[in-house]
């Protein structure tokens, strides 16, 4: 991958996809900017994690999708030819819904992805380690215990740990899927506070199901209704306090959803 830097961080072009004959997502489009929190927004079952898988292709691996339209990271299509599927994910990161530490060392999690990409020295290994957890926020709570398991962290470290492990590999965009909905109130303030952070240098998309989260965290929201379409885009505080569309302003006000 090349990518564009005057390009969006991500763009997506008439993204149709179904499964089998179920449409999950019609015609979207819409151009997200680097550097930002795009939250995705709407009723269960709307297509928030199919979208979301789609930036680095995780779909791929479910039996009879049919992806129509294009999705360019940083202008580059990626289900063109000649895409390569593990240097897309180091470009694109992904946390996942229920934290899934691996059952090995804090340090181990953290540098299990730069070394599939060859041998480490123990002190890049070390600056990787500190790097990552302290873009995480959990480097002064985990320093002196980065060789004891990760399955001894709680909850909202260990999801804090899974972030990190993305960021090891220094992604341009990070994927969260509903990455607080397993956690306690001050944990979910912590990963927001993360988020916050992380923008200032990638791309943060993330969907949740808490709308005041998605005001609180977000640049900028996407919200899809039933059948997958895209419903309204923009900027966080216009389409909550000025949507256009009367569904959105329905499911908004929770009349719906």
């Amino acid at each position: 991958m090349v990518p564009g830097l005057d390009k969006p961080a991500v763009e997506t072009r008439g993204l149709s996809l179904a499964y089998g004959p179920n449409t999950a997502l019609e015609n979207v489009t819409m151009a997200i900017e680097r550097r930002n929190i795009t939250a995705l927004i709407g009723p269960s079952g709307c297509g928030k994690t199919t979208l979301l898988r789609c930036i680095n292709r995780m779909n791929d691996e479910v039996a009879g999708v049919r992806v129509t339209g294009r999705v360019l990271v940083e202008g580059v299509d990626i289900y063109g030819a000649g895409i390569h599927l593990e240097e897309l994910r180091k470009r694109v990161g992904m946390v996942f819904q229920k934290s899934n530490p691996f059952p090995m060392s804090i340090a181990a999690n953290i540098t299990f992805g730069p070394r599939m990409a060859g041998p480490l020295s123990r002190d890049r290994a070390a600056e990787i380690v500190e790097r990552s957890l302290q873009l995480a926020g959990l480097w002064e709570e985990v320093r002196d215990r980065l060789e004891r398991s990760a399955l001894d962290l709680s909850g909202g470290q260990q999801q804090r740990l899974c972030i990190a492990r993305a960021l090891a590999v220094r992604p341009k965009i990070l994927l969260m899927d509903e990455p607080c909905s397993a956690l306690d109130p001050k944990a979910s303030d912590r990963i927001e506070h993360t988020a916050r952070e992380l923008a200032e240098e990638l791309t943060v998309i993330l969907v949740t199901h808490n709308l005041q989260q998605a005001g609180r965290v977000s640049d900028s929201v996407a919200v899809l209704l039933a059948g997958g379409e895209l419903a309204e885009f923009g900027p966080t505080k216009s389409v909550f306090e000025s949507p256009e569309d009367e569904r959105v302003a329905d499911y908004l006000s929770g009349r719906f959803g």
